[in-house]
């Protein structure tokens, strides 16, 4: 983990670290940029970055570089290889919730767009408009090309009325259902750490100790202690645990942990009961925003047919 400080030959990344420097290949490496996003809000989803392109990023932008380290000319330099390819992730937050951000920017957006959605409703279309035309001058299959034709305009068929009032429904709950996603992987967290039922570890990365205490409030905890998850139910009365690195001379866990990757923070109850419920909430809401889009699409396509059938076309 480091900051951008150079780059060289169009392929040569330098990353400046406490104490050194160290040279990144990034020939035909997979880069990635993490968007910036306020903290209760929901983040895009990472930006992929070729890695011909990485010298229009500025210098001082934070970047973890996870890899294999290789010695060239007596000086160490992260090399992608096949069975171990480089991990780029440039990032503007700080090093203790960079897998905070990873997670919650992660849960990509469910979304009808992306690379390869013009070509397939291009060979769709064409291939429906084939099929129509061949059956033009039958008038026994009449019906194949009403169906034809009207399937040709299925994908887009959510964003016409009076369907389309379903599919902003369907938009806001997959929403918080995403949402609800990134809330499922965030409070399992802490059991990256620890096994069922205990209650602290050592740390096989730094040799600290981990675990969690109970408390009765938030108030209890340090000023400055993160809540791992922006939203709870108020009204639940929950016990709250804080994870952290557990040292004789501080009653509460600390964050400062040699590894930042090590999850510090608030829940409103124990791991596993709130991936559960979680889970069950984020499934919940995913199969009602299908069966509403598929009820809109529904609606529209017996619209259209029911137009047709006053126009006299069927």
């Amino acid at each position: 983990m480091g900051e951008i400080d150079s780059i060289t030959d169009g392929h040569t990344l330098w990353v400046k670290g406490e104490d050194l420097t160290i040279p990144v290949s990034l020939n035909k490496t997979k880069c990635w940029l993490l968007p910036v996003h306020d903290e209760d809000e929901i983040p895009e989803p990472p930006e992929r970055v070729r890695w011909n392109n990485v010298s229009t990023l500025s210098e001082g932008i934070k970047v973890f570089i996870g890899g294999q380290i290789n010695m060239q000319d007596n000086r160490m330099s992260f090399v992608s290889t096949k069975e171990m390819p480089l991990t780029v992730i440039f990032y503007n937050c700080p090093e203790s919730s960079l897998t905070d951000e990873i997670i919650r920017c992660s849960r990509t957006q469910n979304e009808y767009w992306n690379g390869i959605t013009p070509v397939s409703l291009v060979i769709g279309a064409l291939s429906l408009i084939c099929v129509a035309a061949f059956f033009l001058n039958r008038p026994a299959y009449r019906l194949t090309i009403i169906t034809a034709l009207v399937a040709v305009f299925i994908p887009i068929l959510p964003m016409f009325p009076p369907g389309i009032l379903l599919t902003l429904l369907y938009r806001r709950i997959t929403w918080h259902a995403r949402k609800l996603r990134s809330y499922w992987d965030l409070v399992r967290l802490p059991m990256c750490y620890l096994k069922e039922g205990e209650e602290s570890t050592v740390l096989g990365s730094t040799g600290e100790k981990y675990g969690f205490i109970k408390i009765a409030s938030p108030s209890d905890a340090a000023e400055n202690t993160p809540f791992l998850v922006p939203e709870y139910d108020k009204e639940e009365n929950p016990q709250w645990h804080i994870f952290g690195v557990l040292t004789p001379e501080a009653p509460l866990p600390k964050s400062s942990s040699f590894d930042p990757f090590v999850t510090f923070g608030l829940l409103h109850g124990f791991p596993k009961q709130l991936a559960s419920r979680y889970a069950f909430r984020a499934y919940s809401m995913e199969a009602l925003a299908w069966i509403l889009l598929l009820l809109g699409i529904s609606i529209n396509v017996v619209f259209i047919f029911f137009i047709l059938s006053l126009l006299r076309i069927i």
